[in-house]
């Protein structure tokens, strides 16, 4: 496995500053440190998609219907689901499938409703990276590792009225990537961080029934996390989605959703002098500090768009389209996948097609999610005793 080892061990000299899907190291080896003008952060895995069904919308989600992956998108949307007491959903995707057999990234999340108004929701994601053969510089070995990350999320979700909703998500982050095989002073990364949301749905009066959701998440808002000391720390991948979501009924069995999301990590670009910038500073610096000015922070947007169809809320189709820049990273990827739902449980399908003959960690693979729920029928009768 030595295209594999090589690999690993570039990302982690660079102290696991790349983004895994942002650059093709395999087939283009010199992508992963010339792209200059690619934003890199730690722990990029957070940044990860954990569930099928937005997989296959483009990677896009933050006004989309709520489901029990909803605080991941958007914590304030979790509150909005519907006819639920509580829930859970378990995502598996195989990572660099084409090459290795032994990464992997895995989360399970779960929601309680406390009442029509609250909600809360807890999540917890992990990422194994395999073994990997440590060796020194006269290529002498050193011993086997297996590196790992992992986040653990709580969130509360509050409606404020019948159409706005807002809510909070706390994070612990835990990345252990190379044991203390790269010195004495390496150690595991930990922070702690918060995601912010805020979200919106209307029912529109028109000839077809309609809903118009939109919606906005800062994600990531934490201490910046060291690999070695306390005077080598690289910034979370703290991010700001937002977009919308218009569903319509084209009658009472068939409805289709579109839904189009914008992304920008609200870290300091490429040039930046990151040891000296406080976490506030980065974010939101990095809305003027592109050194091609306005132009290239118009760049630093990626976008998601997708298409869900339903059929009698059983059966799901779904595409969608990731686009970024070419110098910002230049994944471009066509998304697919299918959905099915039946009394208590579901199940979510998605797979990805690179578009720019580059190949994505993803590519040929197949991505997993398995939900269930519990109907709110203790509100239900309550309703039905006092009618």
């Amino acid at each position: 496995m030595k295209l594999r080892e090589a690999f690993l061990l570039l990302v982690f000299a660079s102290s696991a500053l790349t983004v895994f899907s942002q650059t093709d190291p395999v087939s283009q080896p010199g992508t992963l440190v010339g792209q200059q003008a690619a934003i890199t952060t730690a722990v990029p895995f957070l940044g990860i998609t954990p569930d099928a069904r937005h997989a296959a919308l483009g990677d896009g989600g933050v006004a989309t219907s709520a489901d029990a992956n909803a605080a991941y998108w958007n914590a304030a949307k979790l509150v909005f689901i519907e006819e639920q007491k509580y829930g859970g959903s378990f995502s598996y995707t195989p990572w660099l499938g084409k090459i290795v057999n032994d990464m992997w990234i895995s989360s399970l999340s779960a929601f309680y409703k406390i009442d029509r108004e609250q909600a809360v929701g807890f999540s917890f994601k992990y990422f194994d990276l395999g073994e990997i053969s440590f060796r020194g510089y006269q290529n002498e070995p050193l011993g086997d590792f297996n590196p790992k990350e992992a986040s653990f999320d709580a969130t509360y979700s509050r409606m404020l009225t019948d159409n706005f909703s807002i809510g909070l998500s706390g994070r612990y982050i835990f990345s252990n990537l190379t044991g203390a095989f790269t010195g004495p002073d390496a150690q595991a990364g930990k922070s702690v961080a918060a995601d912010v949301g805020v979200y919106y749905r209307k029912d529109l009066q028109s000839t077809r029934s309609s809903t118009l959701s939109l919606g906005a998440q800062i994600s990531n808002i934490g201490a910046k996390i060291s690999y070695t000391d306390n005077n080598n720390k690289d910034f979370l991948p703290t991010n700001f989605r937002f977009g919308g979501a218009y569903l319509t009924e084209l009658d009472p069995y068939n409805s289709i959703t579109f839904i189009l999301d914008f992304n920008k990590l609200m870290v300091p670009s490429p040039g930046a002098n990151r040891d000296t910038v406080s976490l506030l500073s980065g974010m939101f610096g990095s809305f003027s500090d592109a050194p091609g000015g306005a132009r290239e922070e118009l760049q630093e947007f990626m976008i998601s768009a997708g298409i869900e169809y339903w059929y009698r809320n059983i059966f799901a189709g779904r595409i969608g389209y990731f686009n970024e820049n070419v110098d910002k990273g230049n994944r471009k990827y066509l998304t697919m996948g299918v959905g099915f739902r039946k009394e208590r449980f579901g199940i979510d399908v998605a797979y990805i097609v690179p578009t720019n003959e580059r190949e994505h960690p993803l590519a040929e693979t197949l991505r997993f999610t398995l939900l269930m729920h519990i109907p709110n029928t203790t509100v239900e009768e309550q309703e039905s005793v006092t009618d």
